[in-house]
């Protein structure tokens, strides 16, 4: 191999660890587990130690060159950076074999257990580099290890760098001892604090040891001036509910400190732990305010955006209910039925009003519309004496406004235009049945009506109907939604011809075609 990686896979790049150990180690879901919670609070490891973290487990693997012939190979499973340095890895090294042979010190730790520390040649690098490989230990077992790698320095490292080396030693200490990472922790959040904001080292007795200058800033947000070192954040007027736990229970905790509606910092502490015994703490300080005040912000906003929704919600009924006071003085039928419909058309976009009006966002889960867009039609369209039966199946998930609302006029179309025109009462169709049908792969919404009627009138052509209805379908479909609506003949039982409408909504951005071809699908004719 010659120093080179081994091979690389292609799908790693996309492929989370858990996936990619599963199929190129023989590490069990538990070890897999323990790997995935190290790797996702490793970066504060990195900054830490200044320097670049790879973790090599075994490979099942052997690629059949060099490395094959010696009977092991190395993956590695993860990389992380480091905020605190320039890192040495400009690749991503993830999803790399590499022979046992080139990597002596790692297969060295694998083999013992324990933490080995040396100077050697980066076969990648083409550089010495010092390295430190810790044992990732699972229920007595090494499964993995962390090589920690940097350039070797002349420079005498100040306090904080002395300070955070050792604490970073602490912490491979504990690793190799099978207590970190945490076994009931849960990811981190965007908002959790790193090094770079500043870091409080606390002593076994949770008093303070070391704080760096952000630490010391962050301090001085929250109104704490005094001298620090020697002290418990509670004599500095400090809330330590987090240090309390993390000390109580050996996990760690985090707590937000508010001075005022304007200061909001963020404190996280992380137990220090040897054989089992908390022996001090880091603290993570982060001063969040700005994050906090745009927080309310949008929380004022989106409180804003539902009373709007409910204050035209609350327009479109009164609208609703005053064209209905019209529509009982008019004396002519083709009026009053012209009225009747347009309530309908109001009352199908004051339904998503009414959702969004409870709703935080701009997405309304639609399934909510529908179920009292057939609830309408059920009460106001429907007979005694030709009852239908209206049923849904499927669900279209969560849409956002600008396509739950011109879906809801179409959804209540179709189906009006199913009653009135697929159970005539010349026909001889005493009850109807009637399937609605949902369906969002998340690329495309589909929405499918299939009655078992009297189908399509023969020559019937959605393109050419001057019907109000489906002229308001066709529109909003072709142009509102980006979307093809197509009526089929046919779906219904035998004797029952019926019709299926099957609509089709793009939920991504619409693939833009050049050329004298580019053109929308047309639709296809249907009643």
């Amino acid at each position: 191999m010659g120093g080179e990686p081994g091979w690389f896979c292609e799908t790693c790049l996309v492929a989370s660890l858990a996936e990619f150990a599963r199929v190129h180690t023989r590490l069990d879901p538990p070890e897999i587990d323990h790997l995935q919670r190290l790797v996702a609070s490793w970066g504060l490891l990195a900054d830490l130690c200044f320097a670049d973290l790879l973790l090599f487990s075994v490979s099942d693997q052997p690629d059949g060159g060099e490395a094959g012939a010696g009977g092991r190979d190395l993956v590695v499973l993860g990389q992380v950076r480091p905020l605190t340095n320039q890192t040495l890895y400009r690749s991503d090294w993830v999803g790399t074999v590499v022979p046992a042979a080139d990597r002596p010190l790692v297969a060295r730790a694998l083999d013992l257990g324990e933490i080995i520390d040396g100077e050697v040649t980066n076969p990648i690098l083409k550089e010495r580099v010092r390295a430190l490989c810790i044992p990732v230990r699972w229920e007595g077992r090494t499964i993995a290890v962390v090589n920690r790698e940097s350039a070797p320095t002349v420079r005498h490292p100040g306090e904080l760098e002395r300070t955070y080396i050792e604490v970073f030693n602490r912490f491979a200490r504990m690793i190799a001892s099978s207590e970190f990472p945490f076994a009931s922790e849960e990811g981190l959040s965007e908002e959790a604090p790193r090094v770079g904001d500043g870091v409080i080292l606390l002593d076994g007795s949770a008093r303070v040891e070391y704080a760096s200058p952000n630490a010391i800033s962050a301090l001085h947000r929250v109104g704490v001036h005094a001298n620090t070192e020697g002290m418990r954040l509670s004599a500095l007027g400090l809330e330590e509910t987090a240090v309390r736990t993390a000390f109580g229970t050996a996990l760690p905790d985090t707590e937000e400190i508010e001075r005022g509606p304007q200061v909001t910092v963020l404190m996280r502490c992380i137990p220090l732990l040897e054989h089992g015994q908390v022996t001090g703490a880091v603290v993570l300080m982060r001063d969040i305010s700005e994050l906090r005040r745009r927080d309310r912000l949008l929380l004022s906003k989106d409180a804003t955006i539902r009373e709007i929704h409910h204050r035209v919600k609350n327009n479109l009924q009164t609208i609703s209910s005053l064209l209905r006071l019209q529509g009982r003085r008019l004396s002519s039928l083709e009026a009053k039925a012209a009225v009747e419909e347009s309530v309908r058309r109001i009352r199908s976009i004051a339904l998503v009003h009414e959702i969004l009006s409870h709703e935080a966002g701009d997405d309304v889960p639609f399934i909510e519309i529908a179920r009292p867009l057939v609830r309408m039609v059920e009460e106001g369209l429907l007979s005694p004496e030709h009852p239908v039966d209206i049923k849904i199946t499927g669900d279209a998930g969560k849409l956002p406004a600008t396509i739950a609302t011109p879906l809801a006029v179409v959804l209540n179309e179709l189906l009006q235009n199913v009653v009135d025109h697929a159970y005539p009462s010349s026909a001889d169709l005493t009850s109807g049945h009637v399937l609605l049908e949902l369906d969002n792969d998340e690329t495309e919404l589909r929405v499918r009506v299939t009655d078992d009627g009297a189908g399509l009138p023969e020559g019937f052509s959605l393109e050419a109907t001057t019907g109000l209805g489906l002229s308001i379908v066709r529109t909003l479909v072709t142009t509102e939604l980006d979307g093809t609506i197509e009526l089929v003949h046919g779906g219904g039982p035998p004797g029952r011809p019926g019709t299926t409408v099957d609509l089709r909504v793009p939920l991504g951005p619409p693939l833009m075609v050049e050329g004298p071809d580019a053109q929308r699908p047309p639709a296809a004719g249907g009643r």
